[in-house]
């Protein structure tokens, strides 16, 4: 089963709840900022055309810049741009604002309607740069705008007859023209011109025949200069056919056209200026700067946001409280054991529970069995007790020597169970206290063989030791060790068997051994040797058996002294104990 932590799933969670949240905000920021700089860069620009145009239309019209302002102030009022027009040396001609501000450092455009810059106006400029609305000498008189107009009706007529659709402009005071409405005027080219001449609107006036004497002239003295004959006729449309025999480059008439036309037509409007538009000044602000259809946008989306993280996290969540919720449940229900699903902290802590749960039931065992076994042990020395002092008094049993030594001897049971009972509750606590000192161990052991020698009943106590150490060690507590094991042995063997007590020096640590040739104990027994209240055959009574605390007693003296305690046995050939203690 794969292992997978329930740390790296809430950070797995965690980084997909930040992801969406941010793919929605960068989302909704990058379209929101599009749209918005779209919306701005479209409206700034067609601001920029218009202020550009009217400025363009004003110079076309106007021979000098001195009654623009007006106009300059109504646009920056509409546009809310700051518009200032400097001369091409830097002097100042009229701003929005009334007085020279300060000026960009890149200026907007060049205003030359006879050479309109770039592609800001609107309307038409010819081929040379001149803007449309730039007449001079061409501005057609009353009579001969009306004439024109009326003819074009009937070349408009003439065109609609052939199928093509096409819109007047007499607006101009200039010649009034057809535009093809659908269809590009190069396609429509020889049928406006046939519509033209059919209906007479191709007229030359006297005011535009005039007007181009006068560019024939201004043309032939930059081809050959004034004292020569002409060279070139200049044409409506401002084309040109050669008058004399002058040998001519191709294009050098027409270089000569633009230029004179446009001396020409300088006298007639407003000297070059330089245009400076900057944009109008904001706070600060938020950089999203939304109106209420965007905010109710950003409004959506981020509730939209919340409710899938909302989703996601319950989800998630729910899946992985689950094995939670079960184990609270089993908990509060007082279940023993719970399925374990996966090896997350969620597994683990399943695990730790079926584990704690086993070794409470355990526990519970044990206690139930040592209140059981303590009331035995307590109960049977008390009982005789009871028993023989209850006949002396009836004056069944005579109270003579003999019953004073019995009822003494279960006594002195009794007292035992209860000193053992308090070493082992001092050991649980940790008030078992050592008082260690220099003792030289064959003597010891030899003391402790010696104490026990009369109580073995018909078993040899032999001492085998190798050198004579010294040792650091609690005499008392290593004397009540070495007792229990004896009396262990001695115990379990039969008369006339030996019970040999060994010792040894094991690098730092000092061994006692203690072995006996009883009938020895069960290898699937041996764990449990040092239990409390423990007795391999459990049929076994107190004077056989003894209390059942005297190898839980030598472990935790054992453990007091920073050492250890172990058994080994086999059926039939007795046990051997082992004291191993740092010295």
């Amino acid at each position: 089963m794969r292992s997978r932590s329930l740390v790296g799933r809430l950070l797995a969670l965690s980084l997909l709840v930040m992801l969406c949240a941010v793919l929605a905000t960068t989302w909704l920021v990058v379209n929101s900022t599009t749209s918005q700089l779209r919306q701005e860069l479209g409206q700034g620009i067609g601001f920029d055309a218009r202020i550009y145009e009217e400025v363009l239309g004003y110079a076309a019209v106007h021979t000098t810049w001195s009654g623009v302002q007006p106009m300059l102030a109504e646009l920056g009022g509409l546009t809310g741009r700051e518009i200032t027009l400097t001369g091409e040396d830097g002097t100042f001609l009229a701003s929005s604002e009334g007085e020279r501000p300060d000026l960009p450092a890149r200026r907007s455009a060049l205003v030359d309607p006879l050479y309109v810059e770039g592609s800001l106006a609107s309307g038409e400029s010819d081929p040379s740069g001149v803007y449309h609305r730039v007449l001079g000498p061409y501005r057609l008189t009353a009579a001969e705008h009306r004439m024109l107009s009326g003819r074009l009706i009937s070349a408009e007529e003439c065109m609609t007859e052939q199928g093509v659709a096409v819109g007047a402009d007499t607006s101009s005071p200039g010649r009034p023209t057809l535009t093809p409405l659908f269809t590009s005027a190069d396609l429509v080219s020889a049928q406006l011109a046939d519509c033209y001449r059919k209906s007479g609107a191709d007229v030359v006036t006297d005011t535009e025949r005039a007007a181009l004497a006068q560019l024939t002239a201004l043309t032939n003295v930059c081809l050959v200069g004034p004292a020569a004959e002409p060279v070139v006729t200049v044409l409506p449309g401002f084309t040109w056919k050669p008058t004399g025999r002058a040998r001519l480059d191709p294009g050098q008439p027409q270089d000569c056209i633009s230029q004179s036309r446009r001396k020409q037509l300088a006298p007639y409007v407003a000297p070059p200026a330089y245009l400076y538009v900057a944009g109008p000044d904001r706070e600060a602000g938020t950089v999203l700067d939304l109106s209420r259809a965007g905010t109710s946008r950003v409004a959506t989306v981020a509730g939209l946001v919340l409710a899938v993280a909302f989703a996601v996290t319950l989800t998630v969540g729910l899946r992985i409280s689950r094995p939670l919720r079960a184990l609270t449940h089993a908990v509060e229900s007082g279940a023993s054991e719970l399925p374990v699903r996966g090896r997350d902290e969620i597994g683990r802590l399943t695990a730790a529970f079926n584990d704690l749960s086993e070794r409470r039931e355990t526990v519970e065992r044990q206690r139930r069995t040592m209140i059981s076994d303590i009331a035995h042990e307590l109960g049977s020395p008390l009982t005789n007790i009871r028993a023989w002092l209850q006949a002396a008094r009836d004056g069944v049993a005579e109270p003579d020597r003999e019953l004073l030594d019995l009822l003494a001897d279960e006594a002195e049971l009794l007292q035992h169970v209860i000193d053992d009972l308090s070493d082992l509750a001092a050991a649980d606590a940790g008030r078992l206290r050592l008082h260690p000192e220099p003792v030289y161990i064959n003597e010891l052991l030899g003391q402790i063989a010696a104490a026990y020698a009369g109580s073995a009943d018909g078993v040899t106590i032999e001492v085998e030791a190798v050198g004579d150490p010294e040792v650091m060690l609690d005499p008392s507590r290593i004397r009540q060790a070495v007792g229990n094991l004896l009396s262990n042995a001695v115990r379990h063997s039969p008369p006339g068997a030996t019970v040999t007590v060994r010792s040894r020096l094991d690098g730092d640590h000092l061994v006692i051994e203690v072995a006996d040739t009883g009938h020895g104990i069960a290898e699937h027994d041996l764990p449990y040797v040092f239990d409390r209240f423990w007795r391999a055959d459990k049929s076994r009574n107190r004077s056989t058996g003894g209390s059942g605390l005297g190898l839980s007693i030598v472990r935790k003296l054992a453990e007091a002294h920073g050492g250890t305690v172990t058994a080994t046995s086999r059926l039939g050939h007795g046990s051997t104990f082992t004291l191993r203690l740092p010295t």
